[in-house]
């Protein structure tokens, strides 16, 4: 209790300051009011960890604070609380399971799913993995679009949560645009909210898209392995560490989602089995932006390059 309450104080205070302060520099220099959202673009993301650990029922033991916490996070985040939390629960049942793809989870094709897609599904598929779409488009159809609105099969008490995070977001933008007008609000809300998406975007999808990331088809797939072989261990400094509230140690989180994030780091250094996750780096996790595609025979992702490579090698051994 006393670490999540001290939680919310060193992120959301210090985040609200921010806002606050984006607003009153405007005045002296528009580039004062960017530093400020970039600065505060890390807090979103740590205050999106606190959402995150709501939605799994393990920031605090109590029900209720979970989902009053959530509720208030997921408004600052710009994320609807129960919607995400089911979709997320959706996530956690079914990573890296090929069976089961397409809730709460990046879209990836196969090698076997691309070749059989038409010329024009294949460019969508090659658009959609493009980086600039995924983390320059992405942010904005994340908020103003994919968080606005609610599943087909969603129940009562999911479509009212949504509807009313909506109507709250919908006054706190409109006051703050009557009071500071346009411009203001976009330099501070829209880069922060952008750089936050985007970033957000990265993180989730390098800590399941790496080359020997663990997937498999539902008779064969393991809970286990799902977590531990197709999460990955995000080595990052310890600022970056603390700013994605410790989310690197995934592999961890994905075994035992009700570990609250300010734990996770313990039970990596204290359980060995777990320290030989795949470990990634800023550096190495560069390398991740060219794989596209899961090649199931040699269970790895691969890029669109490598494909066509072979795929060309193929159709010159058949001619000759």
């Amino acid at each position: 209790m006393q670490r999540s309450v001290m939680q919310i104080v060193n992120t959301i205070l210090p985040l609200l300051v921010l806002w606050s302060a984006g607003y009153y520099l405007l005045q002296f220099s528009p580039w004062y009011t960017v530093i400020c959202s970039i600065l505060a673009s890390g807090l979103v993301i740590r205050t999106f960890i606190i959402f995150h650990d709501c939605t799994h029922g393990s920031f605090f033991k109590n029900k209720k604070a979970n989902d009053v916490v959530g509720f208030i996070t997921g408004v600052l985040t710009s994320f609807p609380y129960e919607k995400w939390k089911r979709e997320h629960t959706i996530h956690h049942a079914t990573s890296s399971n090929l069976d089961k793809r397409g809730i709460g989870d990046i879209d990836m094709l196969t090698v076997d799913e691309y070749l059989e897609k038409s010329k024009l599904g294949r460019l969508g598929y090659r658009l959609y993995r493009n980086p600039i779409v995924m983390f320059g488009l992405g942010p904005l159809l994340m908020v103003l679009v994919l968080n606005r609105i609610n599943r087909s099969d969603a129940k009562k008490k999911e479509r009212t949560n949504t509807y009313l995070i909506n109507i709250v977001i919908t006054g706190i933008c409109v006051a703050l645009i009557y009071v500071f007008g346009w411009f203001a609000f976009f330099l501070v809300q829209g880069v922060t909210l952008f750089i936050a998406g985007a970033l957000g975007i990265w993180l989730f999808y390098i800590q399941h898209t790496y080359e020997d990331s663990y997937f498999e088809y539902d008779s064969e797939w393991d809970y286990v392995k799902a977590a531990v072989e197709g999460s990955s261990y995000y080595k990052l400094p310890k600022l970056l560490q603390w700013v994605t509230g410790n989310i690197g140690f995934h592999h961890v989180h994905h075994l035992a989602p009700r570990v609250p994030n300010y734990k996770l780091e313990d039970a990596h250094e204290s359980i060995p089995p777990l320290q030989q996750a795949t470990t990634i780096t800023l550096k190495t996790s560069l390398e991740s932006i060219r794989y596209k595609l899961y090649d199931t025979e040699r269970r790895k992702f691969v890029s669109f390059k490598e494909v066509e490579q072979a795929l060309s090698m193929k159709n010159n051994r058949l001619q000759h």
